[in-house]
């Protein structure tokens, strides 16, 4: 297994070189990290978990845990609405 970061396109030269990005895992990996990312990213923004009101390792795990549900709902809402048109 090896660990693929995202390669900088962007204004200067890049550590990731054609070595690795020429294979086809390099790019399936790149899609599983975007949709990663996304959970991630919704969960900060949508999820209330970019600051938590809470404090202690209990109460913030419940809180995630609860988001992160509802993330899995509304996508389950999504996705069924999706193939229902």
């Amino acid at each position: 297994m090896t660990p693929h970061v995202a390669q900088n396109t962007s204004r200067r030269s890049s550590a990731i070189d054609g070595r690795t990005t020429k294979h086809a895992g390099y790019a399936e990996s790149q899609k599983k990290r975007k949709r990663v990312e996304e959970i991630f990213g919704w969960l900060k923004t949508v999820g209330l978990m970019r600051k938590t009101r809470h404090r202690g390792v209990r109460r913030v795990k419940w809180v995630f845990t609860f988001a992160a549900a509802v993330y899995n709902l509304v996508r389950i809402r999504n996705l069924t609405a999706e193939a229902a048109a």
